[in-house]
């Protein structure tokens, strides 16, 4: 009841100062055309003597344009409370011509009074030109009034609503990864911080290509937890793109590391540019069920398909078989010759011989007896299948350049030795993908294996374009390196992507289990999920009403979501959502980010600029001076080949000179 009769009240004001600046526009026509209104007999004494001490004492009428613009100043107050039909359709071009117009008309008129026609006519042209431009200034004023009280366009996108205040003050420690951002927040562009305090409980980032998330992100958690003395293993999908940046900063900040780390570079492209490494490395390999995640990492990458069909018959037994054989290789010798390279030899070898090798080992027995008791028993057809399952993926991986990196000992894979730190940047290439991606994928399952202890050096594991390689073990690595100071940080393009490579469940542990998450631009199911994950805040909503002579607006409050779907899949370059973990004494107070990620174009085009390739790991030169690079690549490979047929026909032998065993070679 109040608010109505403060409503009634201001309306009643309103029209009170549009009767007054109508009554002082009267009094002008009657001042300056007094000479008319005698002639027409409207003249009162008692108003000529008003206004003769009105103009004296004031000096109301000393001029045309004094009573005129008195007038014009209440019929402004007036306007100013206007109930009126609000609309967007009147143009600011309409409002301008009004005005210019009514100010023409208005103003500069009165030299109307001094025309050389008679009196009446002088006078009516006078009133009736400023009336005209009277009724246009009120009408500018009243589309001005419907223009500027029109509040359904103001905020169309819910900016305001969906803003909201983001950590200022950037948070400190000797883990952190801290990104300068820009955000907006109440109707302007602020400063602020993002501080992954937690970088140990997982990261991963999401976007879509060009979407910034390697250039504003990934780039500076290598560049930072170098400066910070990490131990480091990236995943250069488009090699050398990371492994350049590693390299340069490496060079610039060894001195934050108490032992100077090693950097180290496994390449199939380039063996110039490649050291040698042997991910089957007897000495890291402690039990049969390392040969199995190794195995399993090998097969999946190369049928990623495999990844949901776990259990299957013609799935599991290719896995078995080769992982049967990577620990003969290791038992064999001492593990002389357990190498991938070796084992994909020993696995195109005949299966009678295969067989009979495995099975002649107590350790083996168990894993082969189901491919003796089918041989046994005739099913060749069915032993065939099994083998092939296994040897058509792997002989894609036959390369002498493959070959001569798998085969080699220039560094072990405990990365984060506080003794021996290392810097290892793996590379792909993504026209050669499906062959790489199952031997890089074994150097990430035992990497994974031997960092994931305690007492070693805080490190840092990077890996660009996860989808296009096969992680074993990556939930579980998320899920307990934190108490071993292992750092993951993990770039894909869309959660779509991850779910096809690694199925559905495993996806869903990753994307649950990483407690900092950024996200770029995103459309479909990734961009619901990540709405839904951002939660809800409370919202003001305004509702307009129009009606034939006033609109109506009421206010009201409801919990919507903070950043929508829609925002997510429109995120422009260098934009980015998402939310970070703290930790105990390390409390973020807003930890939800809708910004943007700052990089500095000027000092990252002066630092580039500076960089020096990454040079030659290895070099193939005779004492002659001469390049015999392809010549030792291919006398290697004849020597792996050579090695595992010396294997078979030294092993046939000793079986067939031990009665217990001889039997094993009779059953073809």
């Amino acid at each position: 009841m109040q608010f109505e009769d403060d409503v009634a009240g201001l309306a009643s004001t309103m029209h009170f100062l549009r009767a007054i600046s109508i009554i002082v526009l009267l009094t002008h026509f009657y001042w300056y055309c007094y000479q008319w209104f005698v002639d027409i007999n409207l003249t009162l004494e008692f108003i000529d003597k008003l206004f003769v001490n009105l103009n004296q004492n004031v000096g109301f009428f000393r001029h045309p344009v004094i009573s005129k613009f008195f007038s014009i100043i209440f019929l402004s107050l007036s306007l100013i409370g206007t109930k009126s039909v609000k609309t967007e359709s009147i143009t600011n071009r309409q409002i301008l011509w009004s005005g210019l117009l009514g100010c023409l008309f208005y103003f500069p008129n009165s030299w109307l009074l001094s025309l050389s026609g008679s009196i009446t006519f002088n006078a009516v042209a006078y009133i009736t030109v400023n009336s005209f431009g009277y009724l246009l200034l009120i009408l500018s004023g009243v589309w001005i009034g419907r223009k500027l009280n029109f509040k359904l366009a103001e905020d169309v996108f819910n900016d305001e609503n969906e803003s909201f205040l983001q950590e200022v003050q950037p948070v400190y420690n000797e883990y952190s990864v801290n990104l300068p951002t820009q955000f907006y927040y109440k109707k302007k562009w602020n400063k602020g911080t993002i501080s992954v305090v937690a970088p140990f409980r997982g990261s991963i980032v999401m976007g879509t290509p060009g979407s910034g998330k390697t250039h504003s992100v990934i780039n500076n958690y290598i560049k930072q937890h170098i400066e910070k003395g990490f131990a480091m293993y990236i995943y250069d999908f488009k090699f050398d793109n990371l492994s350049t940046i590693a390299y340069n900063h490496l060079l610039r900040h060894t001195d934050k590391y108490k032992v100077k780390p090693s950097f180290y570079v496994i390449n199939f492209d380039d063996p110039r540019k490649s050291n040698r490494c042997n991910p089957l490395n007897p000495a890291h390999m402690t039990d049969i069920t390392d040969a199995y995640e190794s195995a399993y990492t090998i097969m999946l990458n190369l049928n990623k398909s495999w990844v949901e069909k776990a259990g299957d018959f013609f799935v599991d037994s290719p896995i078995i078989l080769l992982a049967a054989i990577i620990w003969y290789l290791k038992i064999y010798k001492e593990g002389k010759y357990c190498t991938f390279p070796h084992a994909i030899e020993f696995l195109n070898k005949k299966y009678g011989d295969i067989f009979s090798i495995l099975s002649a080992y107590p350790e083996l027995e168990n894993y082969m007896s189901p491919f003796r008791d089918a041989m046994i028993a005739g099913a060749n057809e069915q032993l065939q299948g099994q083998i092939a399952s296994a040897k058509i993926p792997l002989s894609r991986m036959i390369s002498p350049q493959l070959y001569w990196v798998m085969s080699g000992d220039d560094f072990t894979l405990d990365l984060n030795n506080p003794e021996e730190p290392k810097i290892l940047c793996v590379g792909n290439n993504p026209d050669r993908q499906s062959i790489y991606s199952a031997a890089l994928g074994l150097y990430n399952s035992r990497i994974v294996r031997i960092i994931n202890k305690k007492g070693r050096l805080k490190s840092s594991i990077i890996i660009d374009e996860l989808p296009t390689i096969y992680f074993r073990g990556l939930d579980n690595l998320i899920a307990t390196a934190r108490s071993n100071k292992v750092s993951v940080c993990l770039g894909i393009q869309d959660y779509s992507q991850l779910k096809r490579d690694y199925g559905e469940n495993e996806s869903n542990v990753i994307m649950n289990t990483v407690g900092n998450i950024f996200s770029g631009q995103v459309v479909g199911e990734t961009a619901r999920m990540l709405s839904d994950r951002f939660g809800r805040n409370v919202q003001k909503r305004e509702s307009i009403s129009v009606a034939t002579d006033s609109t109506t607006t009421s206010i009201n409050t409801q919990m919507d979501v903070l950043i929508p779907q829609s925002k997510i899949s429109t995120l422009p370059q260098g934009m980015f959502v998402g939310a970070v973990a703290d930790n105990f004494g390390e409390n973020l107070s807003q930890k939800m980010f809708h910004c943007k990620i700052l990089v500095d174009s000027k000092v990252l085009k002066n630092q580039t600029e500076k960089y020096v390739p990454i040079p030659q790991m290895s070099t193939f030169y005779n004492e002659n001076g001469e390049d015999v690079m392809e010549q030792t690549i291919q006398l290697n490979y004849m020597r792996i080949r050579e090695e595992v047929n010396n294997i078979i026909k030294d092993e046939k032998e000793r079986i067939s000179k031990n009665p217990k065993l001889s039997h094993l070679l009779s059953v073809k």
